[in-house]
């Protein structure tokens, strides 16, 4: 087993630090160009770091403070935000945490406020200095491991409260897979052996993933979470228990937005129903990750809403329901004569033959504004609503 050594690095010289401080808004391309004004820091250094900076200003501010060394762009990309982060730290807790595939350690320095002992495994080791050096400048103390997590596991007679994966999602090739079968390492040749030293593990994995997939071949799930964040989705997060379930729950969450959090029991939705209905006085839009849950017939039983088509996940009433988890807008079936040219929307297309941007250009529209136009179809045929 080898720890890591923290990272003594000339990044961190104060003359170097200025340099990047004083060149966060300049051009990338030209200053590769350039030679580096410091023999021991080459300008990939230097840019790689003002990359680092920016990305952070976004998704996670926390770490711009002095001191802080960022990774190459690819841990960057795989890295969660800090909204994400800080939503998975408010439902864990315990005495031991285990990060077993730490990355650049944004999950883990949320998690680890809720545990005693947090320990955290990295094969990368210039990744995993980087880690132990931030964590030093914010004051947060671990266990850093540099090694395989296979070879950690072969090795390993500990028990933990949490284990907590982000398994890697590129092929050999730097291609993205989405199968557990394909990513690194194998959630599937590993999960008995993960379940025997830890009451739960939580792993997070790429919101393109079926949700019957991962039911179909992981053991003991007791909670899937759909997260988006700002009507995006940014990752589903699987929590495996040792004592088995017998029901799983589904949370769908839209960070950043007013909107409760839709649960349900997984299943669900094979015994639920829609009603159908032409567009009345509300029209209601649900959040993407409802979309991603497909739980659409069981949105309309759990709301009183009803669907305007099988294939149109758009939902209607004459009576408002406050705490619908999407989208909810007061319109009126319009004709398309009644556009005019040169009039500002937001466009919506749902189960439309042409697609936003077609149609602007169909009917020379600009895009934004404060009204919406939603080119849809109900049960009678296509029809366009505008927002009033």
């Amino acid at each position: 087993m080898i720890f890591a050594k923290s990272v003594g690095n000339k990044l961190l010289y104060s003359d170097v630090q200025k340099y990047i401080n004083a060149n966060l808004t300049t051009d990338l391309h030209s200053l590769l160009l350039k030679k580096s004004p410091f023999s021991e820091v080459s300008m990939q250094e230097i840019v790689q770091q003002i990359k680092g900076k920016q990305v952070a200003e976004k998704k996670f501010p926390f770490l711009l403070k002095e001191g802080i060394i960022f990774p190459p762009q690819l841990n960057l990309e795989q890295a969660s935000s800090e909204k994400t982060a800080v939503y998975k730290s408010e439902i864990l807790k315990g005495k031991k945490f285990i990060d077993l595939t730490s990355g650049f350690g944004i999950d883990a320095y949320y998690l680890s406020k809720n545990f005693d002992e947090v320990t955290l495994v990295e094969q990368n080791a210039e990744l995993l200095a980087i880690v132990e050096n931030n964590w030093t400048v914010l004051g947060r103390k671990a266990r850093f491991i540099n090694q395989k997590l296979e070879d950690f596991l072969n090795e390993n007679e500990e028990n933990f409260d949490v284990i907590y994966m982000d398994p890697a999602r590129r092929d050999n090739n730097k291609n993205k897979v989405f199968l557990l079968e394909d990513l690194s390492p194998d959630i599937l040749q590993i999960q008995k052996k993960l379940l025997s030293i830890s009451d739960e593990v939580v792993i997070k994995l790429s919101p393109l993933i079926d949700l019957k997939y991962l039911v179909s071949v992981l053991q003991n799930i007791s909670r899937i979470d759909i997260i988006a964040w700002k009507n995006d989705v940014k990752e589903i997060v699987v929590f495996l228990s040792s004592k088995e379930s017998e029901e799983i729950i589904c949370n769908c969450v839209n960070l950043e937005s007013e909107e409760s959090t839709f649960n349900y029991k997984f299943g669900e939705e094979e015994n639920a129903h829609s009603e159908y209905a032409e567009p009345e006085k509300f029209i209601y839009i649900p959040n993407n990750s409802i979309l991603k849950a497909g739980v659409f017939n069981l949105i309309s039983e759990n709301f009183k809403v009803k669907k305007l088509h099988p294939n149109t996940h758009l939902y209607t009433s004459n009576e408002k329901v406050e705490d619908f988890p999407g989208r909810i807008l007061e319109a009126e079936i319009i004709d398309s004569k009644q556009i005019k040219k040169k009039s500002q929307f937001n466009i919506i297309s749902k189960n439309y033959p042409l697609k936003p941007e077609e149609i602007k250009k169909k009917y020379g529209l600009k895009d934004g504004g404060d009204h919406y136009l939603i080119f849809t179809q109900s049960k009678k045929g296509k029809i366009i609503l505008k927002s009033v």
